[in-house]
Formats: structure tokens, sequence, C-alpha cells
């Protein structure tokens, strides 16, 4: 373990001893020996290291999920509800202990991570309530013919998670596939590796060997799954770029794939709105906890004119007063961004807005507190006088930047708020029932709130339109995309 753990122990985080591969049941060192340096974004400290996958591991990662898929598809569907259930069992007992993991990781805010958590293990509980809903139809042929058909899993499954939410995306996203039958592969983001880690080494032998498998590493693990012929589904959760690389790999081999991708999210305030709770849903919508970085912030705010000055007034006093601390605290507020690389691009677009001629309300630097100088803070940052064509409202930025828009025209309002290219969530803020109903239908996103922001609910799909995805998940969407229907025709007499 590295010696640059001061802050790390004192927080009662226990980090993995185990950093290598976890398949077929077993950890294996890489075969290329290769490993990546992990640390704190939200402290500077060294975590250590954990293996590097190459395609060599992948191959062998992949042969052991092959011989777990031919086991796990032949369990009962009602036995893989009831392990799929345990496993929820095991998040809730150990969730303090991994949410400080990812913490310290990832730099997200302890109080925000157990709630990832929390609804990781409901994901368990809901897909494994659905296991008997895989249905498949009849089809009436006549006498003596009978047609119908029946839902299969695809096989082995790659999952390609981002750092932002690391146990929950490790978690959640793959209770869907456990339980339509599926071997799972997850691929850790290379920054934030270690609570996947550290829950092999609590549950590794939960799961049949091979059923679920973690290998740590960076692109080239990723290129090898979604080009490895024995995987037969990639899901992605990523930026849009990442999104057609795998599309494009995927295309070799005619690859389903399922993406969550980027979003530069609407807020529309309506003149009739209250503009305390229109500030308020702004301040939660974009996430500011996370550091901005989650791909259903509503990162830009269409205020109308009328009501423009107060919701911006309320607006500056509710996030002036959150404060970035350590990750670790549980009245932390504010977490950090992942890595100083990060840090840097999103500074940039902050002096794009400075050159563009936005007005900074308030943030746009670093907090003033000494024991964060080490760490990737940045505190919430909102601009105003923000226009359309301005980098800021254009281009995902993945940090705690807000760009304030004013509006009076609705159609025009509309037109430029589906005028990017993403199109993952959009939420609606307004009195009048009609209104609220028009816009839901007017805006290009595949989630709408109305009066509401940031939420997820498990059993509505969420996903996006345009570039920001394909295909739904937490829902029953998304455990019958990872089935494939087989129709099958039988003539009763030879």
């Amino acid at each position: 373990m590295p010696d640059d753990l001061s802050a790390t122990l004192s927080a009662g985080v226990k980090l993995p001893e185990r950093r290598g591969l976890f398949y077929g049941g077993a950890w294996h060192e890489p075969l290329g020996g290769t490993r990546l340096a992990v640390e704190s974004p939200a402290t500077g400290e060294a975590l250590g290291e954990v293996a590097a996958a190459g395609a060599a591991d992948v191959d062998a990662a992949v042969a052991a999920a092959r011989e777990g898929f031919e086991h796990w598809r032949r369990v009962p569907p009602l036995e893989r509800a009831k392990i799929l259930r345990r496993f929820g069992d095991v998040l809730r007992a150990h969730a303090r202990e991994l949410a400080l993991i990812d913490a310290i990781d990832g730099g997200n805010p302890l109080r925000a991570l157990l709630h990832d958590l929390e609804m990781s293990a409901d994901g368990c509980d809901y897909f494994a309530g659905l296991v008997t809903e895989m249905k498949g139809d009849t089809v009436p042929m006549g006498e003596g013919v009978v047609n119908y058909s029946v839902r299969e899993p695809w096989g082995v499954v790659a999952k390609i998670i981002p750092f932002n939410h690391p146990i929950m995306f490790a978690t959640l996203r793959a209770a869907a596939p456990l339980a339509a039958g599926n071997a799972v592969i997850v691929k850790t983001p290379e920054q934030a590796p270690l609570s996947a880690l550290r829950l092999m080494e609590i549950a590794g032998d939960h799961f049949p060997p091979g059923v679920f498998n973690v290998l740590s590493g960076g692109r080239e693990a990723g290129a090898a799954l979604v080009a490895h012929p024995g995987v037969d589904k990639v899901a992605l959760i990523g930026s849009v770029p990442a999104g057609r690389a795998v599309l494009r790999a995927a295309a070799d081999r005619i690859k389903p794939v399922l993406l969550e991708l980027g979003g530069k999210n609407a807020l529309i305030a309506h003149a009739d709105s209250d503009p305390a709770k229109v500030a308020a849903g702004l301040a939660r919508g974009m996430n500011f906890t996370w550091c901005g970085q989650s791909c259903g912030s509503t990162s830009r705010a269409f205020l109308h004119a009328d009501i423009h000055d107060a919701v911006v007034a309320e607006l500056e006093k509710i996030v002036s007063a959150m404060r970035p601390g350590l990750p670790t605290r549980m009245e932390t507020e504010v977490g950090s961004l992942i890595s100083r690389a990060h840090h840097g691009r999103v500074m940039e677009f902050v002096e794009s807005a400075h050159a563009e001629g936005a007005e900074l309300l308030t943030g746009g630097g670093p907090p003033d507190d000494p024991e964060l100088a080490r760490g990737c803070y940045l505190r919430p940052t909102i601009f105003t006088g923000v226009t359309p064509r301005m980098r800021i409202a254009r281009e995902e930025i993945f940090g705690p930047v807000l760009s304030v828009l004013r509006w009076e025209d609705e159609a025009q309002m509309l037109r430029d708020v589906n005028a990017v290219e993403y199109g993952l969530t959009a939420s609606i803020w307004t009195r009048d029932l009609a209104t609220a109903h028009r816009n839901a239908a007017a805006v290009q996103a595949g989630f709408v709130w109305v009066n509401e922001t940031s939420k997820h609910f498990i059993g509505t799909g969420f996903g996006g339109y345009k570039q920001s995805g394909l295909g739904r998940e937490e829902s029953i969407e998304e455990l019958l995309a990872y089935t494939q229907s087989k129709n099958i025709h039988v003539r009763l007499e030879q």
C-alpha cells in the first residue's frame, strides 16, 4: 500500500488489498505486467496501483465469462432472482465502506454516494422481480400447429463504465443483464477503479465463477472488449466521442450496443414559475454535488425575461453558499473534479466564457480553503448573459458551470433548446398544464421533468435522443434489451 495516505486512513477508508483482475471467480495478475497509478482527485494522495488489462487478459476473461454464461443461463430464473436479491443485500451491508472508497477515489461526496449504493441495491431487487416478465408470444396458426417465441440471453455482456458513479454503474448497470441470464464483464474507469475491486474482495464468490467479472484498465482493455468475438453485446456510459468509437468497432461484427452518452440539457422556466423554486431546481439539476460531472445536468437555464432577474438573485444566494469540502465527510456538499487534466479542460470553458462576453455571477475559480489546495476543486460557477452560440451553451462541459440564457419568444426558445446535438434530459417549469405538455412534446430529449430536476426513478426508462445515446435503462426496457427473441414453429404431426 502507498505511504501517502494520512487523510484517507484517518477518514476510515479501507482500500482494496487485491489489485489484480477478477475473472472466472479468481484473481489474476495482468499477463503483460502493466499497472495503472491511482490518485485521489480530492487530496492529491497516491492510492497505489491497479492491474491494467491488455488484449491477452481480455481473451482470458472472455473465455471464463463464456464458461460462466453456459452455467448461468441454465439457472432457473427465480433462482437467479434470489441470488441477485442477496447481492443487493451485500451492497446494503457494505454501503458505507464502498461509498467511502468512491469518495476518496473519485472525489464525490459521501452522502451522495450512499444514495448511489441504495439505488444499486434497489435496482437489484427491481430486476430480480422482473425475471418472469421476459415473456414471449404465441401466434395462432390453425389446428395441428403451434407457433411461439421465447426470449434468451445474449451471452457475454461487456459493461464499460465512467468515473462519476463507479460502484453504482458497476452494480446497478449489471443487474439487468445478470437477471436476464447473461455473464457480465465490467471494465472499470481508469480514474476510479478501486470500489469495484473491493466489491470483488467482499463478494467475488457470490455468483458462479465467470458470471460477474471485473477488469481494471484503460483504453486498450475497452477496445479489446468491444472488438472481441466472444463478447455478444456492449454497453457504454461515456462521452459522445467514446460512443462513436464503440459503434465503429462494434460494426465490424454487427454487435448490438447500448449507449448512455453526454448531454447539454435545458431547464426552461416560464413567466408564471416561482423564482425561488426555479432557482432551487437549477441548483439541484446542475448536480453541483458531483461538481457538475453528470450527463443529466441541466447546464443551460432558459429563464423567461419576466422572472430572469429574480431567479438569478435567488440562484446566486443558494449557489454562493455551497462549499466544496473533503468528500469523505458527511457534511460536504460539493466534491472535486476527477483529475487535474479534467480540471484544466473545465477551466478552458470558463476562460472561453469570459472571452465571448458572458458575465460571471459566482464561482469561476478554486475554493480558498487551504485544506483543499491539493485537490481538483472548482467552486460552483454561473454565467449570465449567455447566448446560444457561445461555446459554454453548445458543448458538454461535464463540470460545475451553468449557463443562464434569457428568453421572451417561446418558439425561438424551443429552437435554441433543440439546436444542440444532445438530447438526454430537459426540465420544464410552469404552473400551466397546457404549457407543460406543449413544451414536453417539443423538446428533443429522452427524459423530461416538469417542475422537477435531477431525480431518477427505478422502473422508468432513462436514455437520450439524438447523440445522447441508444436504448433505455433502469426499466423493463433495459432487461428486455439483454435478451434476444427466438421464434419456434411446431407442426404437431410428422
